[in-house]
This record gives C-alpha cells, sequence and structure tokens, in this order.
C-alpha cells in the first residue's frame, strides 16, 4: 500500500520585513538540481552575490559551473503605469528599481513563492528547478486583475564560471535569436542557453548594464561590482486567471512541457518526506538535504578479480552514474569529509540507501596510497590528497550504512579490500607524515599543512596548527580499527580480527593515559610533534564520546558536557574556540585574511551540534535536554537561507549565520539526530516554532 502523500509546512515571511529593504536583503532562497547546479537570490529578488543566479548550471556535474542567466527582472505595463517588481543593487549602494515595495508575502514549502500586489493586481509567483535538468521553470499565476496588463521580462545576462565576475566584454558573445517563441544565446560561444515565453514576443535592445553591485562579497573582502548583458525584452499580454510558465535551460526546451515537468518534481519532493514523521522542522531538513546529493560519474562494477585479500574479489568497474554530496552552497564542491559526516544524516536518516551506496562506491575508487582525496577541483584537476579525518569518516560512513542496510555482501566483497589498504597505509606511513606512533595513536602533520577539519590557511600560514596527535583523530582512529576488526570478524577472519583489536586496545589505553587533562577536567586538544600537551577547550573532543565506539565514559563525560555548554554552546552551534580565550575571535568578517584567521578561533560552526547531542543522550534525561537544543535552534531556519542551515554563525551574540548559506554537514548533523532520538513532536505546530511570527 503506497503511504498518503502528506502536506510540506511552509516557513513564510510577510510584507512587513519584505519591505524593510536592509532585512529582506539578509535572507535567501535556494532551489537546486541534482546536478550541482542551482537557482537562487535573495528572496526579494537582489543578486547580493557573485554566486547569485536564476540559471546556475553544472555544466560536468557535479561542477563546471556556469551563472548562466543572472536575473529576469519583471514589469507590469498598466495603461500608462510601469511597475517594477525587480530589485537591483548599484555601486555606491544605489538601489533601482525597489519591487520589493509591492511584495506581500514569500513562503517556502516544497518550492519558494512570492506574492506580489500593485494597482489592484496580485500576481503569484513560484520558482522551481527540476532534478537531472539545468532547467528552471518558473510559474506566475494571476490572482487578480481588474484588467488585462503587459508584463514585461528582461533578461541579464552574465555567461560565466561561478566563481567569476564580468568586466571585459569582449568575452561574452552578445548574439542571440528569437524563433518561433524560443529565445536562444551561447554567451561563452559553446553553453546554450534557451528561454521559452509562451505567447510572448521578443523586442531586441542589446545593451550593456554597468556596475551591479553585491554587497556580501563586498563583505567577504572581494571584487564586488560586475557588468550584466542585456539582449533585449519579453512582453506577454495577461489577465485575471492566466498562468504563465516559463522554461529556462541549456537544453532546447520546446519539448518540454512545463506543466509536467513541475508536476513530477513536485511529487518526486514529496515522496521524500512520505515516511517522516509529520514534524515541520524534520520535513524542512529533508527536503534541504535533497539539495546536497548529486550526480557524480563512478565506476560501477561489471566483474571481479583476486584482491590482495585471499579469497575476497574487488570489482572491475565501467563508468556509469554514481552519486556524491555538495559540501555546501553556494562554492562548495564534494569534499571526503564533509561527504562522510553527511552521509549518515542526508542519506540514511532519510531511507536514501542506494544513493548512500552509490558515494561509497565512488569514494572507494579515488583512494591513493591509503587517503581519500580531501576535495575535488572545479575543472577536472587532479584531486588534493590533504586531509587526514576525511579518509577515517570514510570508515564511520561504511559501519552506519552497514548496520542500517546490512548489505554485507557488498561492504565485504567491494569495500573491504579498499579498508585494508587504507589501514596498511596508514601503519607504514603514507602522505604528509601521517602513520601511526610507538604508542598506537596516529600522528599527522608537516609545517604548513593543515590536515584535520580545522584547516584554515594562507599560503603557508596555518592559523590553527595541530600538528601531532589531535584529540578528534585519535578517536576517529580507534573507531577505525574497532570497525575494521569487526568486518574482519564478519569475513570469518578471526585471527586478523584479533590483530587489530590489539592495536586499537593500545591506542585506547595510550589515549587514556596522555589525553584527559586533570586540573581542566576536559581532554587536551592536541599532543603537538614534541609532544606537549595543548590544552586549548575546543569542540573536538566530543568525537571521544559521540563516535559508535567511544572512548570516555562515566564521570569524564558529564565533565567535558558542563565545560562545553558553560563556555562552547551557542543555539546555532558551538564555538571553535572559548572566549576566555585570549585568541578568541568574536565575530567572522572582513577580508579572507581575517575571516580565516577567525574560522577556528571562535566561530560557531553547526554541524558540531551533532556530536554534542550524541553526548548529552548519554545523560539521564538526556531526550528532554536534547529537544531543548533542537527547539532553541528552529528559529535559524527562517533566517539567511530559507529552510536550510548555515554553515557558521559569529561565536558573539547574536551569532549572526556566515560562510556557506546552506551546508551539508550542519543540515545533516541535525536530521540525523533528529532522526536517531526521535527528537519531534508529530503533528505539532508548537513549541517547536513558538518563536516564528
Amino acid at each position: 500500500m503506497v503511504q498518503a502523500l502528506q502536506e510540506v509546512a511552509m516557513l513564510k515571511k510577510g510584507k512587513d520585513q519584505l519591505q524593510n529593504f536592509e532585512e529582506a536583503a539578509r535572507y535567501e532562497s535556494l532551489e537546486t538540481n541534482g546536478l550541482g547546479g542551482w537557482s537562487g537570490s535573495s528572496v526579494i529578488g537582489l543578486n547580493t552575490r557573485r554566486y547569485h543566479g536564476l540559471l546556475v548550471a553544472s555544466i560536468v556535474p557535479p561542477v563546471d559551473r556556469m551563472v548562466l542567466l543572472n536575473k529576469l527582472d519583471e514589469t507590469i505595463v498598466l495603461e500608462n503605469k510601469r511597475i517594477d517588481l525587480g530589485a537591483n543593487l548599484f555601486e555606491g549602494d544605489v538601489a533601482g528599481p525597489q519591487g520589493y515595495h509591492f511584495l506581500q508575502n514569500f513562503c517556502k514549502d516544497i518550492f519558494p513563492h512570492w506574492v506580489y500586489e500593485a494597482e489592484g493586481i496580485q500576481l503569484n509567483k513560484t520558482i522551481a528547478m527540476i532534478h537531472g535538468e539545468n532547467t528552471v521553470v518558473i510559474t506566475y499565476d494571476i490572482v487578480k486583475s481588474p484588467s488585462s496588463f503587459t508584463m514585461e521580462l528582461l533578461p541579464f545576462i552574465s555567461g560565466r564560471d561561478y566563481h567569476s565576475l564580468l568586466h571585459d566584454k569582449s568575452q561574452l558573445n552578445e548574439h542571440c535569436d528569437f524563433n518561433n517563441g524560443l529565445f536562444h544565446s551561447r554567451p561563452d560561444n559553446k553553453t546554450d542557453i534557451f528561454i521559452h515565453v509562451p505567447e510572448a514576443g521578443f523586442q531586441p535592445n542589446p545593451i550593456w548594464i554597468d556596475h551591479f553591485h553585491y554587497r556580501e562579497e563586498k563583505f567577504r573582502g572581494h571584487d564586488c561590482t560586475e557588468d550584466l548583458f542585456s539582449p533585449g525584452k519579453f512582453s506577454v499580454v495577461l489577465k485575471e486567471g492566466d498562468l504563465l510558465r516559463i522554461i529556462l535551460s541549456t537544453e532546447d526546451p520546446l519539448a518540454k512541457n512545463p506543466y509536467a515537468l513541475l508536476a513530477k518534481e513536485t511529487l518526486r519532493r514529496k515522496v521524500l518526506s512520505t515516511d517522516q514523521p509529520a514534524d515541520e522542522l524534520l520535513q524542512q531538513l529533508v527536503l534541504a538535504a535533497d539539495q546536497f546529493i548529486v550526480k557524480r560519474n563512478i565506476k560501477t562494477s561489471v566483474g571481479s578479480q583476486v584482491s590482495p585479500m585471499e579469497g575476497v574479489p574487488i570489482a572491475i568497474g565501467i563508468e556509469g552514474p554514481g552519486a556524491t554530496i555538495i559540501a555546501g552552497y553556494p562554492w562548495f564542491t564534494d569534499w571526503s569529509r564533509d561527504t562522510m559526516i553527511s552521509l549518515p544524516g542526508l542519506c540514511l536518516s532519510t531511507g536514501r540507501y542506494e544513493d548512500a551506496k552509490k558515494i561509497i562506491t565512488s569514494f572507494s575508487q579515488s583512494v591513493s596510497m591509503g587517503m581519500l582525496p580531501n576535495r575535488f577541483q572545479d575543472h577536472g584537476g587532479e584531486p588534493e590528497y590533504n586531509t587526514v579525518d576525511g579518509t577515517l569518516w570514510y570508515f564511520i560512513a561504511i559501519h552506519k550504512y552497514l548496520v542500517a542496510t546490512n548489505d554485507v555482501g557488498f561492504i565485504l566483497h567491494e569495500i573491504l579490500p579498499v579498508l585494508k589498504e587504507i589501514i596498511d597505509w596508514h601503519f607504514k606511513g603514507t602522505r604528509y607524515n601521517i602513520h601511526v606512533d610507538e604508542d598506537g595513536l596516529l600522528y599527522a602533520g608537516e609545517p604548513g599543512q593543515q590536515l584535520t577539519w580545522m584547516d584554515a590557511r594562507i599560503g603557508d600560514r596555518v592559523f590553527t596548527p595541530r600538528m601531532g596527535k589531535p584529540v578528534e583523530i585519535q578517536a576517529l582512529w580507534y573507531n577505525a580499527l574497532k570497525i575494521f576488526a569487526g568486518l574482519l570478524q564478519m569475513n570469518n577472519q578471526s585471527d586478523d580480527a584479533s590483530i587489530v583489536l590489539l592495536s586499537a586496545e593500545k591506542a585506547r589505553q595510550s589515549f587514556i593515559e596522555k589525553f584527559w587533562y586533570a586540573e581542566g577536567k576536559y581532554l587536551y586538544d592536541n599532543i603537538d610533534e614534541n609532544n606537549k600537551a595543548d590544552n586549548t577547550l575546543r569542540p573536538n573532543q566530543l568525537l571521544a564520546i559521540s563516535l559508535p565506539f567511544p572512548l570516555l565514559e562515566g564521570e569524564k563525560i558529564r565533565s567535558v558536557l558542563n565545560i562545553t555548554k558553560a563556555q562552547l554552546y551557542t543555539p546555532v552551534g558551538l564555538r571553535t574556540l572559548s572566549p576566555n580565550d585570549p585568541r578568541y575571535v568574536p565575530t567572522y568578517e572582513g577580508d579572507i585574511w581575517a575571516r580565516d584567521s577567525a574560522y577556528h578561533q571562535g566561530t560557531a560552526w553547526s554541524w558540531m551540534l551533532g556530536p554534542y547531542i550524541d553526548a548529552i543522550m548519554t545523560e539521564a534525561n538526556g531526550r528532554e535536554k536534547a529537544m531543548q537544543v533542537i527547539k532553541s535552534f528552529n528559529y535559524h531556519l527562517y533566517e539567511a537561507c530559507i529552510g536550510s542551515v548555515s554553515e557558521i554563525f559569529d561565536g558573539n551574540f547574536p551569532h549572526r549565520p556566515k560562510g556557506c548559506v546552506a551546508q551539508a554537514w550542519g543540515v545533516a548533523e541535525l536530521l540525523r539526530v533528529i532522526s536517531q532520538y526521535e527528537l519531534y513532536e508529530i503533528n505539532n505546530k508548537s513549541p517547536i516554532f513558538t518563536n516564528i511570527k
């Protein structure tokens, strides 16, 4: 029996907020397509970032992203009046037009929706990106109108890489054509832009509009102006009751039915939450999770050969469709650390087991010298392997996948040989001096390199040097050994498993002896290359509690939790440094140097709420305490990117959201703990959302 589809709860903004320019410009909307592309801007249609665009296409999924169509500004022409609904900002913070004055409502449920009212006309607008295509469908529903009117649509074309800005006008091909109601352009001489506005005319008027201003780029210390090309304008006559649906695409849309595309995408998204409890926060997080799981070609098995492990076959593959996880929008691609931390929440908590399997397989193909790549580059360059923890998180993701699916054959036949290779390399030593030391703990690091998640660096300047034996790396290493031993036992290799368990026990004993800071009653953050213990108070120690095989117990867990709550916890994440530390930076702002120096020196990270809640759940009344953490967080879904979770926040109140507006592991870790510990209240409109107007 198919379960009935439930409605997804709305996140709303009213006209008082939308018509307040300074407030509304901070809110963002994001649509994605499962390829790495997106359609996104502020909720008032004002592009505040170089990454904003109505059609940002991923040409070679999930990378090679291009801002093709920057925006499509609407103007209502009613008798002799022109009503501009668009919003732009120019150099010197000059706004024009200011169409947000006509906005009555914004809401986000399955898709983002807007309601405009002007001169007796009510116009409802929806933007939807279609899964698996570089295609956007825009719907205009004319709810009320005293008479017919003309709507003009003015496209602005960028045709550039998403990291760059358009200044050299000679780089853009201005040629376009309009035939049979279809607009076509190829701004970079190779990538197509199609725009289909049914029953519209097109009036060519090629012009350049200079000095569009992106205020978020200025805030980040980057070049913040751009010149955009407009080839002309579309005109279409509308009246009350009309429904206009526009298609923007890199493919010819004349064969596409916008009604069918929208209906199919609506059903796909509703199905995502069908098996989830009817909790508002959980539903929105499930939709947010969908945005990060994207296509990447992988090798799929077509046969096998004998691996170095006797009797275990290893797959031989060919290129085929696979999956990966985008670390964050709008500027990250897929990173191994982020992917493996995010996989349990994004895939397993939502029942997307096949996607999880594809991701695990994809990364198994990229292992080199016992390491997963830190990240894949944008334009097909060689992967970068400068990480110690990404590889170890792979073991955690595999363990949780196996627990969720019992897919023993896949793990033992295809993945276990890869894990053996990883373990072997860590014992004999691999890149960046990563090796098992005499005490059984894992050493990592070279001068000028950052290998843990606290990886901010400019040139050779490392802002949070943690060379040696970072605390969370030891927790991950111990867990990797325990997980590997368990898989060996499942594979009837008991003798090998016993040897690995001895190594795990040695690491555990050394950890207990060396990492407890008795005076502070918490764990040292690192033991450096000179064997000196670092008592800096950071949240990394929570991983010694939260992972499947914890290294702490009893009163030590209570002690770590107490000091974490007192000095590191904020409602939206954990600070990376105690405010009592003289190196603490309370706000994340300024140029890249200022921001990177603050990145892990007080800035709060949303993903760390997951390990924090794991630790809380070891306490008496843990669920009640964890529910309060979730309730305190809920307001954030109404700020920054509506319905998603920001990467980072200022350490000091009011904890302004910063960094990526939609971050995979921030969404994933909240989704994971909410699902795992049932931190929701079924069909509840309050108190989860009592703070929302």
